[in-house]
């Protein structure tokens, strides 16, 4: 299994681009490309995904075992040529004084030979400490090479080359030159996400020129071929003590341009405990289809927040499904979509109105990293004694819920140990059988929540059935 590890010193250093750069090029090459992303993450597994032509996976000590990591990295990568593991920040960054979830434990786990990218605006002989320091930091971290990044010209390069070549022992993989056509804007979550710009194709078909005539592709490949044999790890089924059978449950799925947050583990998850995936576009479509039970993820739906309140008949049609008991799961865009009202930039739109509560936009984060929850009485998904009792996860959202009325209707399905949620102190809205959080779940060995969202939309529907 060849594969590389693509870091950096610190964040914001183009890790992201050259990644998505390197995906496409091998992907033209002829090479299938694995892509993978350290940590909780969104938008730069879409653009790695459509670059590649593979779904990208995240990896994330904060909700997975190492047993697990390991697991995803070879169930995916057995099947491609190379893996490509982005970072998250820096190389050496991580929440634990100690390391243990750092990106670096993430490349020792791997056993994956490290490339560092660089930002060398306003560097030159300076690089050399700085390469050093990342070398002797950890020795157990194998630091393979370095790609200069925002290179200034030909005369900056050549004192760049000739330092690291005579102080250290690294390789140089690559110069790329400073250029706009490198650059993917940025909004307010981080890069704008691939399913948002019609443009994307030829953005990425620029980062794949200019990494090609830039980088030594060729060189990568040798290094990602070098990576050693990692042990067979053996995943234990998810689902052993799930109740579905072979009927198939119709789930719909949000997907447009306002809501593409969807891990692919977490949809592969569902598939496997009986879902049958039906792709709903609220902007476009006109009502809900028959459907078994509903799931709204995350995404930007204040950025199409007149062409979604202009849907009415769509937006009529998903509260008279969850009024109805539509067993329905929403996180973060989508619990801001089933609000009463959206508000952002001086402006006002009407939602579902499902949720007695008004969105509001704010300049700043109102909840922003790994979250911890405690699930109360309220919690609508059996448990059967599978997974653990504390939810860890994460938030990422502008956005607060407003002028929520609480009393009589509805109740929470968490108390917040760490983190914001709605209030600070509870999160995950329990309307009939509705849940909406600001919360974002990934489905694993620690909180299987695929497993108990469909074994709820089993119960109800078997309900249905028996009443009729």
């Amino acid at each position: 299994m060849a594969r590389l590890f693509i870091s950096a010193a610190h964040k914001s250093s183009g890790k992201t681009t050259l990644s998505i750069g390197l995906c496409a090029a091998w992907q033209q090459q002829g090479w299938q490309v694995q892509p993978f992303k350290k940590g909780p993450d969104y938008i730069d597994p879409l653009w790695l995904t459509a670059a590649s032509q593979r779904h990208c996976h995240n990896l994330d000590f904060n909700t997975s075992s190492e047993h697990e990591l390991l697991h995803c990295v070879q169930q995916y990568g057995h099947t491609a040529d190379l893996s490509l593991i982005e970072a998250n920040k820096g190389l050496y960054d991580g929440l634990s004084l100690d390391g243990s979830d750092s990106n670096a434990a993430l490349a020792k786990l791997l056993q994956a030979p490290v490339i560092l990218v660089i930002d060398t605006r306003g560097m030159t002989r300076g690089i050399v400490p700085l390469l050093l320091g990342h070398v002797a930091f950890d020795r157990e971290v194998k630091i393979a090479g370095v790609i200069f990044n925002r290179v200034g010209g030909s005369r900056h390069a050549t004192k760049l080359r000739q330092a690291v070549e005579h102080f250290t022992d690294l390789a140089v993989l690559g110069v790329v030159q400073e250029s706009a056509e490198l650059q993917i804007e940025e909004r307010h979550l981080g890069l704008m996400p691939s399913n948002e710009r019609l443009d994307a194709e030829q953005q990425i078909a620029r980062m794949r020129a200019l990494v090609t005539d830039q980088v030594d592709l060729a060189q990568l490949i040798s290094i990602a071929q070098q990576a050693p044999q990692l042990p067979t790890r053996i995943q234990p089924p998810l689902f052993k003590n799930s109740l579905h059978s072979s009927t198939k449950l119709r789930i719909g799925i949000c997907q447009d341009a306002a809501f593409g947050f969807y891990y692919p583990g977490d949809l592969e998850a569902l598939q496997q405990a009986g879902a049958e995936l039906i792709t709903i576009n609220t902007l476009q479509d006109t009502q809900l289809p028959d459907l078994d039970g509903l799931f709204i993820g995350g995404g930007f739906p204040e950025t199409q927040m007149q062409q979604l309140a202009a849907n009415r008949s769509m937006r009529l049609s998903i509260r008279a499904a969850i009024e109805a008991g539509l067993p329905t799961y929403a996180e973060c865009g989508g619990l801001m979509y089933l609000a009463r009202s959206l508000q952002w930039n001086n402006q006002h739109a009407e939602m579902v109105g499902i949720i007695p509560g008004d969105a509001v936009m704010y300049p700043k984060p109102q909840g922003r990293g790994y979250v911890q929850l405690e699930e109360t009485a309220a919690m609508l998904w059996p448990n059967n004694g599978v997974g653990s009792e504390l939810v860890q996860a994460h938030e990422f959202h502008y956005s607060r819920l407003e002028n929520l009325t609480v009393t009589g209707q509805g109740q929470y399905a968490y108390k917040v140990k760490r983190g914001q949620g709605i209030d600070g102190e509870h999160d995950g809205w329990v309307y009939k059988n509705l849940l909406a959080s600001y919360t974002h779940l990934r489905h694993t060995h620690r909180y299987p929540w695929a497993q108990r969202f469909m074994e709820f939309v089993r119960k109800q529907a078997n309900q249905r059935k028996q009443a009729a």
